[in-house]
């Protein structure tokens, strides 16, 4: 929790949990593959006798084992391809020796032109595989970042920066045996076997695990397995039980950096994103500012403005550093990593409201954009401040298929995409306005000269709240919401509930299932 006792609901287990599904994508695995891992690995953990400290450790690491996977895909798709299918086939392998480079020969020779091919083997035979070593470092020392980012201790961030280690010392880096931390041995065999067990039952992970012992994985993890298999695999897809936030609850300030960590983190996808999340939540909070919405929104748009792009990591690089026109099936895998951060973030409630507004943010006013195809009042002001700012700061920055464009090209693309109806010219206008660009109006506050508290009440008022329950949700008195109500109203030149109810909508200042409220009070 903050120093003044403000709890965020949301456990540090939580954000993890949304974490590694992010891993799984990028490994080219089911969802909620590496929260089975975790599973086993738990159960591998009390076999082996470790106490409560250390499972904890245990648990924190094998959720975030290979976090560092979608790290520079653009790299990786350069020797490989489709960087989610090449890792989508490495449980299989003993990457170590001739096993490992016919694995990734092989994979380079699977996809692409004929030059394209050639000149992949060829750089993988000069380097005999060492450009791929050297990207694997790189990766795992960015995870190690992340971990500290998020205050894991040192034991789970060592354990996430030997994500390739092996036990025989031929792995990246090139620690061996105990030198490699206890919860990353457990993970990594926990980690496989769960790949192997979906197509080869206990039989296949067991023979995969004994196959490796002492090469890939430390023998006494893999003894603890073989001994008695079967309950190590017995309902790994049971619901997860529900994390008490009271173990290790974030503070509301620890959850912010929490998240702005893992955009950061996110934007290492490809080279060409570095530093979209910051800006993005830069541009949107500025503009919620100039827009004077209450404090609890800016701070929620600016937390789903951190994460927003969280779901590039189930896209294949490739896509993603494509320099020309998509097709229709890469277009809608694009169109994939909207929906992608809302599943990430469905739970707990907090985080769930956070990712839906995340989810939106290609969401257009025409209804033309995804994953929903959203319009007009069914999109919230934060959503539509969103989808403005994601637009401006993606335009400043360069993409594959074209360059950055300058401040004043941008702000002219942004303005038409105003004009044609796709994003909110009020929003647009505050986003404009953040970025330090000349706008076409002058707001003064809120919709129609509204206060920051006047816009409040007026979002309350318009999914059917009563004075008393505004009042109850806002922490005033009755008679001040009523005074609030008052010049609402004048300010809006109407007279009724109804009426101002649906000024609200055109100004998207309801957000669906954002407050829900209760039965209307007959007494208000």
């Amino acid at each position: 929790m903050d120093d003044d006792g403000t709890g965020s609901g949301v456990a540090l287990d939580d954000l993890l949990s949304a974490l590694s599904l992010a891993t799984d994508l990028g490994l080219g695995q089911p969802i909620e593959h590496m929260q089975r891992s975790s599973r086993i690995a738990m159960r591998l953990g009390r076999r082996l006798g470790l106490e409560d400290r250390d499972l904890d450790r245990l648990r924190e690491a094998s959720l975030l084992t290979y976090v560092a996977c979608s790290v520079y895909g653009d790299d990786v798709a350069a020797s490989f391809g489709d960087d989610i299918a090449f890792r989508a086939g490495v449980p299989h392998v003993d990457l170590a020796g001739m096993p490992a480079m016919a694995y990734m020969l092989r994979r380079a020779a699977s996809a692409g032109s004929g030059w394209q091919r050639a000149a992949r083997v060829g750089r993988l035979m000069a380097s005999r595989g060492g450009n791929v070593i050297a990207q694997m470092a790189d990766h795992c020392a960015a995870a190690g970042v992340l971990a500290g980012r998020l205050g894991l201790d040192g034991v789970v961030r060592s354990s996430i920066e030997q994500s390739y280690a092996r036990w025989d010392g031929q792995g990246s880096p090139a620690h061996g045996g105990d030198e490699i931390p206890l919860p990353a041995r457990i993970s990594h065999v926990a980690e496989t076997v769960e790949v192997v067990h979906r197509t080869g039952g206990v039989e296949g992970a067991v023979a995969v695990a004994t196959a490796r012992r002492g090469t890939h994985f430390d023998p006494a993890v893999v003894d603890a397995l073989v001994t008695d298999p079967d309950p190590l695999f017995d309902e790994l897809d049971a619901a997860p039980p529900a994390v008490d936030p009271s173990v290790r609850e974030l503070g509301e300030a620890e959850l912010d950096d929490d998240l702005a960590a893992i955009g950061d983190f996110c934007d290492l996808r490809c080279h060409c994103f570095a530093g979209h999340a910051q800006g993005t939540a830069a541009l949107a909070d500025g503009a919620a500012a100039e827009l004077q919405l209450p404090a609890s929104t800016r701070r929620l748009l600016r937390r789903a403005a951190f994460v927003h792009d969280v779901g590039r990591s189930g896209v294949p690089a490739g896509i993603w550093q494509k320099p020309g026109a998509l097709t229709a099936t890469e277009l809608e895998r694009v169109r994939m990593h909207a929906y992608l951060v809302e599943r990430m973030f469905s739970r707990p409630e907090p985080l769930a409201r956070i990712g839906v507004l995340a989810a939106a943010h290609h969401e257009r006013m025409d209804g033309s954009g995804y994953h929903r195809g959203l319009s007009g009042s069914l999109l919230g002001a934060p959503t539509r401040i969103l989808a403005a700012a994601d637009a401006y700061h993606a335009m400043r920055q360069p993409r594959p298929h074209r360059p950055s464009l300058d401040p004043d090209r941008a702000t002219v693309e942004l303005r038409a995409d105003a004009d044609a109806g796709r994003l909110d010219p009020v929003a647009v206008d505050a986003v404009l306005s953040a970025a330090g660009r000349p706008t076409r109006r002058t707001r003064a506050g809120g919709p129609d000269g509204l206060t920051a508290r006047e816009t409040e009440v007026l979002g309350l008022l318009a999914q059917g709240l009563s004075n008393k329950q505004i009042a109850r949700e806002l922490s005033i008195r009755p008679k001040t919401v009523g005074n609030h109500v008052e010049h609402v109203y004048a300010k809006l030149g109407v007279s009724s509930r109804a009426a101002a109810a649906l000024r609200a909508m055109r100004h998207g200042l309801v957000d669906p299932g954002q407050v829900p409220g209760p039965a209307p009070d007959p007494a208000g």
